[in-house]
């Protein structure tokens, strides 16, 4: 089968590679049809590692994917050849105490597709465990199933909030994950959606998808205007998106006593200073998430149902053979590129 490689830093190269076959019979063979590309993907190719994930080359990137059946292991009841799927990338041991009481993403035998030592999606077919594999309705593309993956953190990081019905929401980061948290938290109920990001064109995009007001953080007058946006006391859940230190410690200030603070954005440092006594004697309750759990259905039944429109979102779309220059484009068009997704053959 064809596949894009990465095979050095900066070097993609689009070159055969064996096709997988089912070797556990809960196994399905999916023909990829679509695989969005994630600002990690962009990472591993400019600097070959995020964190403590070091690219072993070469290394098939992508995890946000979705495509076809076209084979099913002998105990595979919920799927047949033919049905569209978008993958879950994240297969949890399924043994350990955290995979036991439901808190599977923090699986520490986590096998994640495109994470190394592990190949992803950016190729023309995967195997994967039917119960990680969301059959699609009718009305939803494999461009929209490959969107799941990055709505899934949004809606977890919404729901961790939790947001509910009638609260002021601020979303601080107007890229992908922040617009689909903000179409997560407006179909929770948020009754005020409050984004900031120094980008126009995200700004834009943000009152589109349904933001009440889109601010621009680097305006002089910009805490002002926010703080007459969100009341006296402050936003009741906060969602931050960006992973820039300045807009987490500024929505500190900004999340009303015993709110919710949600930190979603990833971090270039590992370590800087909050205002803690703030934060404590606020009791505002201050949460992490990491990737997602239990979510697939419901985003895709949101997604169906009209609920979080992601088919908006695509703003580019190159064919696998051209991952190379789609990389690059993403990389350049950080402010204006949403998301884009690469077609995997007709």
């Amino acid at each position: 089968m064809k596949a894009s490689l990465l095979t050095e830093v900066g070097q993609v190269v689009y070159s055969d590679v064996p096709k997988p076959g089912i070797e556990q019979p809960d196994q399905v063979l999916v023909a990829i049809k679509a695989v969005g590309i994630c600002g990690s993907d962009v990472h591993f190719w400019e600097w070959g590692k995020i964190g403590d994930f070091v690219v072993n080359f070469p290394l098939i990137m992508g995890h946000e994917a979705a495509g076809v059946v076209v084979e099913v292991g002998s105990e595979v009841t919920d799927l047949a050849p033919g049905d569209r799927v978008a993958l879950e990338p994240g297969l949890p041991c399924r043994r350990c105490k955290l995979c036991r009481i439901g808190m599977y993403n923090l699986c520490q035998n986590m096998r994640f597709l495109s994470a190394p030592p592990y190949d992803g999606c950016f190729c023309e077919y995967v195997v994967w465990p039917q119960d990680y594999c969301f059959k699609l309705p009718d009305n939803m593309t494999c461009e929209e199933g490959a969107m799941m993956e990055p709505l899934n953190v949004g809606l977890y990081g919404a729901t961790r909030g939790p947001v509910q019905a009638g609260d002021t929401v601020l979303v601080t980061g107007g890229g992908p994950i922040g617009l689909m948290a903000l179409q997560s938290a407006k179909a929770l109920g948020a009754g005020k959606l409050v984004v900031t990001d120094p980008v126009e064109a995200r700004r834009q995009f943000a009152l589109q998808l349904g933001a009440t007001v889109a601010l621009d953080p680097s305006a002089a007058d910009f805490e002002a205007r926010l703080r007459a946006e969100v009341g006296k006391l402050g936003a009741d859940v906060t969602l931050e998106c960006s992973g820039a230190v300045p807009a987490l410690q500024q929505a500190c200030y900004f999340t009303r006593p015993g709110g919710a603070l949600v930190s979603i954005g990833v971090f270039a440092q590992n370590e800087f200073e909050l205002p803690i006594w703030h934060i404590q004697s606020r009791e505002i309750d201050f949460k992490g998430i990491f990737r997602y759990r239990n979510l697939y259905p419901a985003a895709i039944a949101l997604t169906a149902s009209g609920q979080i429109d992601v088919k908006s979102m695509i703003t580019a779309r190159y064919p696998l053979e051209q991952l190379q220059e789609a990389l690059g484009f993403s990389s350049r068009e950080k402010g204006s590129a949403i998301k884009t997704v690469i077609t995997v053959g007709e």
